[in-house]
């Protein structure tokens, strides 16, 4: 093998290719395709990382694993069977989180080049930073069904993985899922919020109300667990788990229809009564269907996700899960802080359960576990064949990289895989890489605004909701003019957990006010940033809104989308007052909803409707596994 390649790619790179000690960061989709490609090409020194375990559903495309490796950890048998490939590799693998503390600043240093093959935004933004603090080139890759794309990051010379905006995740009008469900994504995502109401913190899920609120949903009295209650008695957690039941899908609803909530609904609901569903012995029947659930499982294993459950095995899996997780001594120490995860089995059969009895009273059509995993994760369907090709060429990349011919902005490419052909008749589609982004908060050292009510969010919603799930940073500190306020990680000052539960504008040093700049660090990272904080009323940000705070750009949106609705308000209040004048002419008029100007910059997805002569923006692709 040594002899051809030597041929290929010459003796110069080939004897680079040998020495190089590279990072490979995931083992999924693209990873298997990845790893393969490497060690064939050359590469001897190859460190491997991946906290995912081998499930059933990865097995069509993750070619590395096969059926009696399921549950295992997908990097050390990823390395075990790359190793058979040229067993003189020396392929160190990890089972572990990339943002994990082991794998820092220090840790990347020795590596010539790292490779991307993740399937998330977050890790992917912790891997961007750590490459741009140790000045060390990374080979981004994504696919997302026959859609893929590769690019590559050097700082100083390209636009860093944060450069420009991601595509965020569709959020949904708190009214229609609580309340107005009309697919099937509703109905799971209302679910999700109803796994956090019962194991997670319930004061998070958009379901939890206040218990001392008179007019309370009827679930809310079911769903609280009493303080004495036996976890040790299996009965009394079926009890409860009915009445869970009961509270959500039957009398809640009949609460609604009471109230005429459906009363101009196209299709209303029809609750779920649990005895005409199951029968007089319930506690029976539940243990009987969960049963039968489980053997046709067993006996057709893999293709079992993809059956639709009757309502009733929806009761049975639902009052399981619960049953399941209350009984457990071991998974009932971590009540209060469960989140869902679509890889832990019994949180997805909860989810699916949920949202089929959901779909069930709102007359949607119901889903399989399979389809309901996909529409919970957001995943689009991968294809193999464009991992394959993405991976190629993430190495012909590498090789560019090797050479050091020119700098990395001119020696690679960003290579986006189109589905059909373009206008200039090419599937693979090369492009020159872009300049940084002086206005990147992460490579240029930009400042980060954000509007947010100072009087109403606690510290601790800035540091989960902001700095950790919106900017990405892992282990965050936090200070105000001279003073740390908070910080985390190995060495922080415990004492400082305190200001978490403090509102803004009541943190030491006067607070965080309208215009007050704080400074905010990441040792884990390397990385640190400034955010401007300027005042918004929580009222501002509308009923709807899922998020009490904007970042950036979506600052001028929201001002946009202020300044539309006092435009409209003071139409309806010239309209009112002309009405007034003239009654004959109340119904003469039309108010036009003009939407808010655009912004001056498009978003990469919204380039994919571009016509394929005009279009050259490059999308964002996320490979969703």
């Amino acid at each position: 093998m040594a002899g051809s390649l030597a041929t290929v790619l010459g003796e110069d790179l080939q004897s680079k290719v040998q020495n190089a000690k590279i990072l490979m960061v995931g083992a999924g989709g693209i990873g298997c395709e990845l790893l393969k490609n490497l060690v064939l090409s050359g590469f001897v020194d190859i460190h491997l990382i991946d906290l995912d375990t081998i499930d059933v559903s990865n097995l069509n495309r993750q070619f590395l694993f096969r059926s009696h490796h399921v549950g295992q950890s997908k990097a050390l048998v990823a390395r075990e069977i790359a190793m058979s490939f040229n067993p003189k590799a020396k392929i160190t693998a990890h089972h572990g989180n990339i943002k994990s503390s082991q794998f820092g600043v220090d840790y990347f240093q020795q590596f010539a080049l790292v490779l991307n093959a993740l399937d998330n935004v977050d890790a992917r933004k912790h891997v961007n930073r750590l490459c741009l603090a140790t000045n060390k080139p990374l080979i981004e890759s994504g696919t997302t069904g026959y859609l893929g794309q590769v690019s590559v990051i050097k700082k100083g010379e390209t636009e860093c993985y944060e450069c420009t905006p991601k595509v965020t995740q569709k959020q949904y009008p708190i009214c229609t899922i609580r309340s107005t469900p009309e697919k099937m994504v509703h109905c799971i995502v209302w679910a999700k919020e109803c796994y956090k109401l019962l194991f997670g913190k319930m004061e998070d899920s958009m379901l939890w109300e206040d218990p001392i609120n008179e007019e309370k949903s009827a679930f809310m009295d079911f769903v609280t667990r009493s303080p004495d209650m036996k976890f040790d008695d299996v009965g009394k957690l079926q009890e409860y788990g009915c009445n869970v039941f009961r509270g959500l899908f039957d009398l809640e609803i009949k609460k609604k229809l009471e109230m005429k909530v459906y009363k101009t609904a196209t299709k209303r609901p029809h609750p779920l009564v649990l005895e005409e569903i199951i029968g007089a012995n319930i506690v029976e029947a539940i243990m009987l269907n969960d049963e039968a659930a489980k053997k046709q499982a067993e006996n057709r294993k893999v293709w079992s996700d993809r059956d639709v459950w009757s309502v009733a095995e929806c009761v049975a899996r639902f009052v399981s899960c619960i049953v399941r997780i209350l009984g457990s001594e071991q998974l009932r120490a971590h009540l209060g802080s469960y989140e869902f995860d679509k890889d832990d089995a019994t949180a997805m059969e909860f989810v699916t359960a949920a949202a089929n009895l959901r779909a069930s009273v709102f007359s949607i059509t119901m889903e399989s576990l399979y389809s309901c995993k996909g529409i919970a994760g957001n995943i689009i369907p991968a294809i193999a064949t464009t991992n394959a090709i993405v991976a190629g060429f993430q190495v012909l990349e590498a090789f560019r990289i090797l050479q050091a011919a020119k700098p990395v902005s001119e020696a690679c490419k960003y290579t986006y895989c189109n589905r059909s052909w373009n206008a200039r008749g090419v599937l693979l589609d090369p492009s020159a890489l872009s300049k940084p982004n002086p206005q990147c908060y992460v490579c240029s050292k930009h400042t980060v605004e954000l509007a947010v009510d100072t009087k109403r969010m606690l510290l601790r919603d800035l540091v989960e909701q902001v700095l950790k799930k919106k900017l990405g940073v892992n282990e965050p500190t936090i200070s105000l003019g001279a003073n740390t306020i908070y910080e985390e990680g190995e060495d922080a000052e415990t004492s400082l957990t305190v200001n978490l539960e403090k509102k803004l504008t009541e943190l030491p040093g006067k607070g965080i006010q309208h215009e007050t700049t704080v400074s905010v660090e990441d040792f884990s990272q390397d990385f640190r940033c400034n955010v401007r904080v300027l005042h918004r009323d929580e009222e501002e940000f509308g009923e709807d809104a899922t998020e009490l705070f904007a970042l950036g750009g979506d600052i001028a949106e929201l001002a946009a989308d202020l300044k539309e609705e006092e435009a409209k308000q003071a139409a309806l209040k010239l309209v009112a007052a002309s009405a007034q004048d003239d009654d004959d002419d109340e119904d003469g008029f039309e108010v036009v909803d003009t939407p808010a100007s655009p912004s001056h910059k498009r978003n990469r997805a919204e380039d994919e409707n571009a016509t394929n002569d005009t279009k050259r923006s490059k999308p964002s692709v996320v490979e969703l596994l």
